[in-house]
Protein backbone atom coordinates (compact mmCIF):
# COMPACT_ATOMS: atom_id res chain seq x y z
CA UNK A 1 0.00 0.00 0.00
CA UNK A 2 2.61 2.71 0.89
CA UNK A 3 4.32 2.36 -2.92
CA UNK A 4 1.77 4.16 -3.85
CA UNK A 5 2.57 7.75 -3.45
CA UNK A 6 5.85 6.93 -4.93
CA UNK A 7 4.00 5.78 -8.06
CA UNK A 8 1.98 9.66 -8.28
CA UNK A 9 5.80 11.06 -7.88
CA UNK A 10 7.04 9.49 -10.78
CA UNK A 11 4.15 10.65 -12.81
CA UNK A 12 4.43 14.31 -11.89
CA UNK A 13 7.30 15.24 -13.90
CA UNK A 14 4.63 14.04 -16.72
CA UNK A 15 2.58 16.92 -15.54
CA UNK A 16 3.51 20.01 -13.68
CA UNK A 17 6.52 22.44 -13.96
CA UNK A 18 7.07 21.88 -18.00
CA UNK A 19 7.42 24.56 -20.44
CA UNK A 20 4.51 23.93 -22.88
CA UNK A 21 5.08 23.78 -27.22
CA UNK A 22 1.98 24.60 -29.27
CA UNK A 23 1.62 23.16 -32.61
CA UNK A 24 2.59 26.76 -34.37
CA UNK A 25 5.85 26.81 -32.52
CA UNK A 26 6.83 23.60 -33.20
CA UNK A 27 6.06 24.32 -36.72
CA UNK A 28 7.84 27.82 -36.64
CA UNK A 29 11.02 25.85 -34.57
CA UNK A 30 11.05 23.11 -37.27
CA UNK A 31 10.77 24.87 -40.60
CA UNK A 32 13.57 27.60 -39.58
CA UNK A 33 15.73 25.32 -39.04
CA UNK A 34 19.58 25.93 -40.37
CA UNK A 35 19.33 22.75 -42.21
CA UNK A 36 15.94 23.12 -43.88
CA UNK A 37 17.29 26.09 -45.51
CA UNK A 38 20.08 24.75 -46.54
CA UNK A 39 18.68 21.82 -48.50
CA UNK A 40 16.23 24.23 -50.53
CA UNK A 41 19.27 27.01 -51.18
CA UNK A 42 21.28 23.56 -52.70
CA UNK A 43 18.61 22.46 -54.47
CA UNK A 44 17.44 25.81 -56.03
CA UNK A 45 21.58 26.56 -56.95
CA UNK A 46 21.94 23.07 -58.36
CA UNK A 47 19.08 24.30 -61.25
CA UNK A 48 20.51 27.84 -61.03
CA UNK A 49 24.00 26.78 -62.51
CA UNK A 50 22.30 24.65 -65.25
CA UNK A 51 20.88 28.24 -66.14
CA UNK A 52 24.21 29.70 -66.14
CA UNK A 53 25.60 26.62 -68.02
CA UNK A 54 22.66 26.17 -70.52
CA UNK A 55 23.46 30.51 -71.26
CA UNK A 56 27.49 30.27 -71.78
CA UNK A 57 28.84 30.98 -74.87
CA UNK A 58 31.54 28.39 -76.07
CA UNK A 59 35.11 29.61 -75.53
CA UNK A 60 37.33 30.58 -78.45
CA UNK A 61 40.30 29.08 -79.45
CA UNK A 62 43.49 30.32 -80.20
CA UNK A 63 45.72 28.77 -83.07
CA UNK A 64 49.45 29.41 -83.65
CA UNK A 65 51.34 27.71 -86.01
CA UNK A 66 55.73 27.71 -86.17
CA UNK A 67 56.77 25.97 -89.12
CA UNK A 68 60.48 26.12 -90.12
CA UNK A 69 60.77 26.05 -94.45
CA UNK A 70 62.63 23.63 -96.14
CA UNK A 71 63.74 26.02 -98.98
CA UNK A 72 66.15 27.82 -97.07
CA UNK A 73 67.24 27.26 -93.29
CA UNK A 74 66.69 30.58 -91.76
CA UNK A 75 63.09 30.72 -93.28
CA UNK A 76 60.06 31.21 -90.98
CA UNK A 77 56.35 30.80 -91.51
CA UNK A 78 54.09 31.34 -88.54
CA UNK A 79 50.39 31.49 -88.01
CA UNK A 80 48.58 32.58 -85.56
CA UNK A 81 44.43 32.48 -85.66
CA UNK A 82 41.22 33.06 -83.01
CA UNK A 83 37.96 31.43 -83.65
CA UNK A 84 34.76 31.75 -82.03
CA UNK A 85 31.37 29.67 -82.48
CA UNK A 86 28.47 31.44 -82.89
CA UNK A 87 24.75 29.52 -82.76
CA UNK A 88 22.35 31.17 -85.45
CA UNK A 89 19.49 28.35 -84.70
CA UNK A 90 18.26 30.09 -81.50
CA UNK A 91 18.66 26.62 -79.72
CA UNK A 92 20.51 28.93 -76.76
CA UNK A 93 18.22 31.14 -76.17
CA UNK A 94 15.25 27.85 -75.73
CA UNK A 95 17.78 25.79 -73.62
CA UNK A 96 18.28 29.16 -71.46
CA UNK A 97 14.31 28.76 -70.80
CA UNK A 98 14.08 25.18 -70.35
CA UNK A 99 16.96 25.27 -67.60
CA UNK A 100 14.54 28.42 -66.18
CA UNK A 101 11.74 26.40 -65.72
CA UNK A 102 13.78 23.65 -64.11
CA UNK A 103 14.80 26.22 -61.73
CA UNK A 104 10.67 26.76 -61.12
CA UNK A 105 10.38 22.64 -60.58
CA UNK A 106 13.28 22.88 -58.32
CA UNK A 107 11.88 25.99 -56.49
CA UNK A 108 8.25 23.46 -56.01
CA UNK A 109 10.18 20.47 -55.34
CA UNK A 110 11.36 22.73 -52.19
CA UNK A 111 8.00 23.49 -51.25
CA UNK A 112 6.43 20.02 -51.43
CA UNK A 113 9.38 19.02 -49.19
CA UNK A 114 8.71 22.01 -46.62
CA UNK A 115 4.78 20.79 -46.88
CA UNK A 116 5.97 17.31 -46.09
CA UNK A 117 8.27 18.23 -43.40
CA UNK A 118 5.31 20.35 -41.76
CA UNK A 119 2.85 17.44 -41.72
CA UNK A 120 5.51 15.28 -40.49
CA UNK A 121 6.27 18.22 -37.31
CA UNK A 122 2.67 17.77 -37.03
CA UNK A 123 2.19 13.95 -36.84
CA UNK A 124 5.04 14.08 -34.60
CA UNK A 125 3.25 16.80 -32.22
CA UNK A 126 -0.05 15.35 -32.09
CA UNK A 127 1.21 11.51 -31.44
CA UNK A 128 3.06 13.20 -27.97
CA UNK A 129 0.01 15.23 -27.21
CA UNK A 130 -2.18 12.01 -27.47
CA UNK A 131 0.52 9.89 -25.65
CA UNK A 132 0.58 12.83 -22.72
CA UNK A 133 -3.19 12.65 -22.43
CA UNK A 134 -3.00 8.60 -22.38
CA UNK A 135 -0.34 9.47 -19.21
CA UNK A 136 -2.95 12.42 -17.45
CA UNK A 137 -5.77 10.12 -17.86
CA UNK A 138 -3.17 6.45 -16.78
CA UNK A 139 -2.56 9.03 -13.82
CA UNK A 140 -6.06 9.77 -12.42
CA UNK A 141 -7.41 6.05 -12.84
CA UNK A 142 -3.68 5.24 -10.11
CA UNK A 143 -4.85 8.09 -8.39
CA UNK A 144 -8.25 6.77 -7.60
CA UNK A 145 -6.41 4.32 -5.42
CA UNK A 146 -5.12 6.27 -3.16
CA UNK A 147 -9.10 6.76 -1.94
CA UNK A 148 -9.81 2.94 -1.82
CA UNK A 149 -6.17 2.29 0.16
CA UNK A 150 -7.65 4.88 2.92
CA UNK A 151 -10.60 3.10 3.47
CA UNK A 152 -9.92 -0.20 3.08
CA UNK A 153 -7.22 0.34 5.51
CA UNK A 154 -9.91 0.73 8.05
CA UNK A 155 -11.60 -1.98 7.06
CA UNK A 156 -8.61 -4.35 6.95
CA UNK A 157 -8.53 -3.23 10.77
CA UNK A 158 -12.50 -4.09 11.26
CA UNK A 159 -11.97 -7.28 9.69
CA UNK A 160 -14.76 -5.90 7.22
CA UNK A 161 -12.57 -6.75 3.97
CA UNK A 162 -11.89 -10.35 2.59
CA UNK A 163 -8.03 -11.60 1.95
CA UNK A 164 -9.46 -11.73 -2.03
CA UNK A 165 -10.40 -8.33 -2.13
CA UNK A 166 -7.11 -7.12 -1.31
CA UNK A 167 -4.92 -8.85 -3.34
CA UNK A 168 -7.54 -8.06 -6.01
CA UNK A 169 -7.23 -4.32 -5.26
CA UNK A 170 -3.01 -5.22 -5.13
CA UNK A 171 -3.13 -6.42 -8.63
CA UNK A 172 -5.52 -4.01 -10.21
CA UNK A 173 -2.89 -1.57 -8.60
CA UNK A 174 -0.03 -3.14 -10.22
CA UNK A 175 -1.73 -3.53 -13.71
CA UNK A 176 -2.58 0.76 -13.55
CA UNK A 177 1.33 1.02 -12.49
CA UNK A 178 2.34 -1.05 -15.96
CA UNK A 179 0.43 0.70 -17.36
CA UNK A 180 1.49 4.08 -16.60
CA UNK A 181 5.00 2.67 -17.19
CA UNK A 182 3.95 2.04 -20.74
CA UNK A 183 2.03 5.18 -21.55
CA UNK A 184 5.16 7.58 -20.18
CA UNK A 185 7.40 5.09 -21.90
CA UNK A 186 5.76 6.00 -25.26
CA UNK A 187 5.35 9.65 -24.42
CA UNK A 188 9.60 9.98 -23.78
CA UNK A 189 10.11 8.28 -27.31
CA UNK A 190 7.08 10.64 -29.23
CA UNK A 191 8.84 13.79 -26.71
CA UNK A 192 12.28 13.09 -28.21
CA UNK A 193 10.99 12.53 -31.98
CA UNK A 194 9.24 15.41 -31.65
CA UNK A 195 12.54 16.99 -30.38
CA UNK A 196 14.66 15.90 -32.98
CA UNK A 197 12.90 17.82 -35.60
CA UNK A 198 12.06 20.81 -33.92
CA UNK A 199 15.96 21.02 -32.60
CA UNK A 200 14.61 22.33 -29.16
CA UNK A 201 13.63 19.43 -25.68
CA UNK A 202 10.05 18.92 -25.45
CA UNK A 203 8.59 18.86 -21.96
CA UNK A 204 4.90 19.36 -22.49
CA UNK A 205 2.50 20.09 -25.39
CA UNK A 206 -0.67 22.34 -25.59
CA UNK A 207 -2.80 22.08 -28.37
CA UNK A 208 -6.63 20.52 -28.64
CA UNK A 209 -6.42 16.90 -30.13
CA UNK A 210 -9.51 16.84 -31.83
CA UNK A 211 -9.22 18.36 -35.42
CA UNK A 212 -11.17 21.58 -36.56
CA UNK A 213 -14.10 20.76 -39.02
CA UNK A 214 -13.08 20.68 -42.22
CA UNK A 215 -13.64 23.18 -45.62
CA UNK A 216 -16.32 22.22 -48.48
CA UNK A 217 -14.67 19.38 -50.40
CA UNK A 218 -15.53 21.37 -53.59
CA UNK A 219 -13.08 24.27 -52.64
CA UNK A 220 -10.61 22.12 -51.57
CA UNK A 221 -10.82 20.27 -55.11
CA UNK A 222 -10.16 23.79 -56.76
CA UNK A 223 -7.10 23.95 -54.92
CA UNK A 224 -5.37 20.98 -55.90
CA UNK A 225 -3.64 22.52 -58.95
CA UNK A 226 -1.16 24.36 -56.74
CA UNK A 227 -0.11 21.74 -55.09
CA UNK A 228 3.70 21.68 -55.44
CA UNK A 229 4.07 18.29 -57.01
CA UNK A 230 1.80 18.84 -59.54
CA UNK A 231 3.19 22.14 -60.52
CA UNK A 232 6.70 20.17 -60.58
CA UNK A 233 5.26 18.11 -62.92
CA UNK A 234 4.14 21.06 -64.77
CA UNK A 235 7.22 22.72 -65.05
CA UNK A 236 9.36 19.45 -66.37
CA UNK A 237 6.87 19.71 -68.88
CA UNK A 238 7.67 22.90 -70.25
CA UNK A 239 11.18 22.31 -69.77
CA UNK A 240 11.19 19.13 -72.09
CA UNK A 241 9.16 20.97 -74.60
CA UNK A 242 12.01 23.47 -74.78
CA UNK A 243 14.45 20.89 -75.35
CA UNK A 244 12.38 19.29 -77.82
CA UNK A 245 12.27 22.41 -79.85
CA UNK A 246 16.21 23.21 -79.22
CA UNK A 247 16.93 19.72 -80.16
CA UNK A 248 14.57 20.13 -83.52
CA UNK A 249 16.74 22.35 -84.93
CA UNK A 250 19.88 20.66 -84.76
CA UNK A 251 19.79 20.96 -88.94
CA UNK A 252 20.62 24.30 -88.48
CA UNK A 253 24.78 24.48 -87.79
CA UNK A 254 26.96 27.01 -86.17
CA UNK A 255 29.19 28.80 -87.43
CA UNK A 256 32.62 29.11 -86.34
CA UNK A 257 34.56 32.65 -87.69
CA UNK A 258 38.29 32.83 -87.01
CA UNK A 259 40.42 35.99 -87.48
CA UNK A 260 44.35 36.07 -87.26
CA UNK A 261 47.31 37.05 -88.68
CA UNK A 262 49.83 35.04 -90.74
CA UNK A 263 54.03 35.99 -90.96
CA UNK A 264 56.66 34.46 -93.53
CA UNK A 265 60.12 35.07 -93.38
CA UNK A 266 62.51 33.04 -96.19
CA UNK A 267 65.96 35.63 -94.73
CA UNK A 268 65.68 38.00 -97.35
CA UNK A 269 62.39 39.35 -97.49
CA UNK A 270 59.15 39.09 -94.92
CA UNK A 271 55.33 38.60 -96.17
CA UNK A 272 52.85 39.69 -93.70
CA UNK A 273 48.92 39.08 -93.85
CA UNK A 274 45.59 38.99 -92.59
CA UNK A 275 43.82 35.65 -92.22
CA UNK A 276 40.08 34.97 -92.42
CA UNK A 277 38.61 31.79 -91.88
CA UNK A 278 34.81 29.99 -91.85
CA UNK A 279 33.94 26.63 -90.72
CA UNK A 280 30.22 25.56 -90.96
CA UNK A 281 29.36 21.60 -89.82
CA UNK A 282 27.75 19.75 -92.06
CA UNK A 283 24.72 18.36 -90.35
CA UNK A 284 24.39 15.23 -92.72
CA UNK A 285 24.41 12.14 -89.82
CA UNK A 286 24.01 14.10 -86.64
CA UNK A 287 21.03 16.70 -86.13
CA UNK A 288 19.88 16.29 -82.31
CA UNK A 289 17.41 13.45 -83.02
CA UNK A 290 18.49 11.68 -79.99
CA UNK A 291 18.27 14.95 -78.32
CA UNK A 292 14.75 15.68 -79.29
CA UNK A 293 13.57 12.01 -78.83
CA UNK A 294 15.00 12.45 -75.34
CA UNK A 295 13.05 15.42 -74.58
CA UNK A 296 9.58 14.31 -76.57
CA UNK A 297 9.80 11.01 -73.89
CA UNK A 298 10.42 12.97 -71.07
CA UNK A 299 7.90 15.41 -71.58
CA UNK A 300 5.15 12.50 -72.95
CA UNK A 301 6.55 10.57 -69.49
CA UNK A 302 6.19 14.18 -67.51
CA UNK A 303 2.68 14.60 -69.16
CA UNK A 304 1.87 11.28 -67.96
CA UNK A 305 2.70 11.54 -64.39
CA UNK A 306 1.35 14.62 -64.12
CA UNK A 307 -2.46 13.41 -65.06
CA UNK A 308 -1.85 10.32 -62.89
CA UNK A 309 -1.31 12.28 -60.30
CA UNK A 310 -3.88 14.63 -60.38
CA UNK A 311 -6.42 11.71 -60.59
CA UNK A 312 -4.56 9.70 -57.53
CA UNK A 313 -4.49 12.96 -55.86
CA UNK A 314 -8.20 13.46 -55.97
CA UNK A 315 -9.65 10.01 -55.40
CA UNK A 316 -7.18 10.11 -52.06
CA UNK A 317 -9.08 13.59 -51.09
CA UNK A 318 -12.02 12.44 -51.52
CA UNK A 319 -11.44 9.52 -49.18
CA UNK A 320 -9.64 12.01 -46.73
CA UNK A 321 -12.76 14.19 -46.46
CA UNK A 322 -14.92 11.06 -46.11
CA UNK A 323 -12.48 9.63 -43.55
CA UNK A 324 -11.12 12.72 -41.55
CA UNK A 325 -15.12 13.74 -41.47
CA UNK A 326 -16.41 10.60 -40.04
CA UNK A 327 -13.75 10.05 -37.41
CA UNK A 328 -14.24 13.77 -36.39
CA UNK A 329 -17.82 12.82 -35.91
CA UNK A 330 -17.80 9.70 -34.57
CA UNK A 331 -14.81 11.03 -31.98
CA UNK A 332 -17.26 14.20 -30.78
CA UNK A 333 -20.78 11.98 -30.83
CA UNK A 334 -18.46 9.61 -28.50
CA UNK A 335 -17.18 11.93 -26.14
CA UNK A 336 -19.99 13.99 -25.79
CA UNK A 337 -22.34 10.93 -25.07
CA UNK A 338 -20.24 7.95 -23.38
CA UNK A 339 -17.42 10.51 -22.37
CA UNK A 340 -19.93 12.69 -20.65
CA UNK A 341 -21.53 10.10 -18.72
CA UNK A 342 -18.21 8.36 -17.08
CA UNK A 343 -18.51 11.11 -14.45
CA UNK A 344 -21.85 10.60 -13.11
CA UNK A 345 -20.82 6.43 -13.75
CA UNK A 346 -18.27 7.02 -11.06
CA UNK A 347 -19.88 9.14 -8.80
CA UNK A 348 -22.91 6.48 -8.32
CA UNK A 349 -20.68 3.68 -8.36
CA UNK A 350 -18.84 5.20 -5.77
CA UNK A 351 -21.52 6.28 -3.44
CA UNK A 352 -23.02 2.39 -4.05
CA UNK A 353 -19.65 1.03 -2.78
CA UNK A 354 -19.54 3.40 0.68
CA UNK A 355 -22.74 2.80 1.21
CA UNK A 356 -22.37 -1.49 1.10
CA UNK A 357 -24.84 -1.33 -1.38
CA UNK A 358 -21.92 -2.92 -3.93
CA UNK A 359 -18.36 -4.69 -3.81
CA UNK A 360 -15.14 -3.46 -4.42
CA UNK A 361 -14.78 -5.72 -7.48
CA UNK A 362 -17.57 -3.36 -9.30
CA UNK A 363 -15.56 -0.63 -7.80
CA UNK A 364 -12.80 -1.08 -9.52
CA UNK A 365 -14.73 -2.50 -12.62
CA UNK A 366 -16.26 1.35 -12.77
CA UNK A 367 -12.69 2.98 -12.41
CA UNK A 368 -11.80 0.35 -15.47
CA UNK A 369 -14.19 1.53 -17.50
CA UNK A 370 -13.80 5.49 -17.16
CA UNK A 371 -10.02 4.66 -18.02
CA UNK A 372 -11.93 2.67 -21.53
CA UNK A 373 -14.14 5.65 -22.45
CA UNK A 374 -11.65 8.04 -22.08
CA UNK A 375 -8.51 6.31 -23.72
CA UNK A 376 -11.26 5.43 -26.81
CA UNK A 377 -11.90 8.67 -27.07
CA UNK A 378 -8.19 9.61 -27.01
CA UNK A 379 -7.59 7.01 -29.83
CA UNK A 380 -10.70 8.60 -32.03
CA UNK A 381 -9.45 11.94 -31.16
CA UNK A 382 -6.06 11.13 -33.06
CA UNK A 383 -7.01 8.96 -35.67
CA UNK A 384 -9.20 12.07 -36.43
CA UNK A 385 -6.39 14.47 -36.26
CA UNK A 386 -4.06 11.94 -38.55
CA UNK A 387 -6.50 11.88 -40.98
CA UNK A 388 -6.58 15.74 -41.22
CA UNK A 389 -2.91 15.82 -41.18
CA UNK A 390 -3.17 14.49 -44.10
CA UNK A 391 -5.89 16.35 -45.98
CA UNK A 392 -3.88 19.29 -45.25
CA UNK A 393 -0.87 17.92 -46.82
CA UNK A 394 -2.88 17.60 -50.50
CA UNK A 395 -4.51 21.11 -50.13
CA UNK A 396 -1.45 22.33 -48.84
CA UNK A 397 -3.14 23.93 -45.61
CA UNK A 398 -0.83 24.20 -42.61
CA UNK A 399 -2.20 25.65 -39.35
CA UNK A 400 -0.41 29.47 -38.30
Amino acid sequence: MRTFPLLLLCALPFAAGAQTLTEAEALRLGLARAEVHDLERGTRALAEAEVIAAGAWPNPTLDVERERMRTTPRGIDETWKLAQTFELSGRRGLRIEAAERRVEAAGAQNAARREELAAEIRRRFHAALHAQQLVKATEAWLGRFLLIESRIEKQVGAGEISGYDRRRLARERQTAAARLALDQARLLRERERLGALTGRPVEALAAPLPPPALPALEQSLARLGQRPELQRLAHRIEAAELERRAAARGGLPDVTLGVGARRSDDGFKVDRGALVSLSVPLPLFDRQQAGARRAAAEALTARAELDLARLRTEGELRGLHRQTERLTAAAADYRAQAGAAAPELLRIAEAAWQGGESTLLELLDAYRGALDTETTALDLEWQARAARIDYDLLTGSTPE
